[in-house]
């Protein structure tokens, strides 16, 4: 009987070699750790962040060998990967994968970072681990497809499997144990978009319980404890409860030769990643054309299906992280201060032009960027101007895409911005950090970043 999908995923994960992923891959593992580095950092004070934080310490032990960044205590892996997990995920600046819409760094890197500090593993042993984790959370999210994600938050469901990847590799579970691992992660799989409508905090809570659901099955599966063989792909799997249009093909889809990790996008703004594409079109247009926010009478962003499923029910944004995911309070941040960036939103997210522009949106759906998503995240534009020109904007690719990429000082100084955001770190704990982070694969034992 040949081996099902879950099964060849599940060997791979448990079998990846460092030596055998390409050298740039390697190099874009490390960009990528640094970015949710800064992210992390970016976490601290962030109201849920903090009730997360101080509940998980309350539960565990107050000494550990796994770091918590935002608070530079230590824990057990598991409370130090649900800290991290939840620190990385509100500033809305970690990285995302276009075609599973799925933000990787957040369920991989903080397991993964919590089991090698306790573990002892090297810096190539925890990049392999993290290739495994990308690769697979990656692909689950691709396999459940758009009908997936219009209900549930990929990063909450897939991120369980991507988790359990991680993990397991620097467990160095068998095939079989990770077959096992990913069968008790995606049973625990969850994370629903109601949220939104309330601008309540559960979106660092699906991070947080990704992190943590992964590494549990992992250290489960470590012992003996079993799961299905079949989760994602089986008659009462993961697909057959959350997914209508789920493609088997894409969980094994080039698997060890097309390197889905360097397909990452970086966030340069500081939202949702489905602003983005009408953001940089916007821009685009102000720009050529010499334009104000007071010029704008009316903006049409054209946008694919998935966009108006999320950002559609944010009319009002209330809350810095509610607004985060409002198509027009990102545009009025972009036209009336020129950025929509951490500051931006947190000084200006309510102000009266901001307000007054964010009226002047509306989204409305296009065929050709519906057609092109996932894959393709283009982003249009419609401008009414006050004086009567109708303008367009096009971005094929938005800022932070693999074709138009941050090179290493724009990332440098993104994270070193997260890190000052909220005095996660100071600048020279910062730069020590980073020198440390671009040096990982060198490191014979992965130890805390910060002191």
């Amino acid at each position: 009987m040949s081996a099902s999908s879950t099964q060849v995923l599940a060997e791979f994960a448990a079998t990846l070699k460092f030596e055998t992923i390409p050298e740039p891959v390697i190099r874009r593992t490390e960009d990528l750790l640094l970015d949710w580095f800064g992210s992390a950092l970016a976490g601290k004070n962030a109201r849920a962040v903090e009730i997360l934080a101080a509940f998980v310490e309350s539960m565990g032990p107050q000494d550990g060998p796994s770091e918590i960044l935002i608070h530079r205590r230590t824990s057990s892996p598991l409370l130090a990967a649900m800290a991290n997990a939840a620190a990385s995920h509100v500033a809305e600046q970690d990285d995302v994968h276009n075609g599973s819409v799925f933000h990787p760094a957040t369920v991989v890197f903080p397991p993964a970072l919590a089991v090698a500090q306790a573990l002892g593993r090297s810096g190539q042993e925890l990049l392999t681990a993290c290739v495994a984790g990308y690769e697979v959370g990656i692909r689950v999210g691709e396999f459940l497809g758009r009908s997936h994600y219009k209900i549930f938050h990929t990063t909450g469901t897939a991120g369980t499997l991507a988790a359990a990847a991680a993990v397991g590799h620097l467990l160095k579970l068998t095939p079989e144990q990770m077959l096992h691992a990913f069968g008790s992660a995606g049973t625990q799989s969850a994370g629903l978009w109601e949220f939104l409508r309330d601008a309540a905090d559960s979106k660092q809570l699906h991070t947080a319980h990704a992190a943590g659901a992964g590494l549990t099955a992992a250290y489960l599966a470590q012992q003996g404890f079993t799961g299905a063989r079949r989760i994602l792909e089986g008659p009462q799997g993961l697909a057959a409860g959350m997914s209508s249009d789920a493609d088997e093909k894409k969980l094994t889809d080039g698997l060890g030769t097309r390197w889905a990790t360097a397909e990452t996008s970086f966030k340069f703004h500081a939202s949702c990643r489905h602003t983005h594409p009408a953001a940089d079109a916007l821009q685009q247009v102000l720009q050529q054309h010499g334009l104000k926010a007071g010029d704008v009478k009316r903006v049409t962003a054209l946008v694919h299906q998935g966009a108006i499923d999320v950002l559609g029910p944010v009319t009002d944004p209330q809350t810095v992280h509610q607004s985060k995911f409002s198509m027009g309070t990102v545009l009025g941040l972009v036209a009336v201060l020129g950025r929509a960036g951490l500051t931006e939103f947190d000084t200006s997210f309510k102000s009266g032009e901001v307000t007054a522009f964010h009226d002047k949106v509306v989204m409305e759906l296009d065929p050709e960027v519906d057609g092109a998503y996932p894959a393709r995240w283009i982003g249009k534009v419609r401008v009414d101007t006050r004086d009567g020109r109708v303008l367009h904007g096009r971005v094929d690719e938005p800022k932070g895409d693999p074709g138009n990429t941050l090179t290493r000082p724009e990332l440098e100084d993104k994270a070193l911005r997260l890190a000052l955001y909220h005095g996660g770190a100071s600048e020279a704990e910062m730069r020590a950090a980073m020198q440390s982070l671009w040096g990982i694969a060198t490191q014979a034992q992965v130890g805390r970043l910060l002191p």
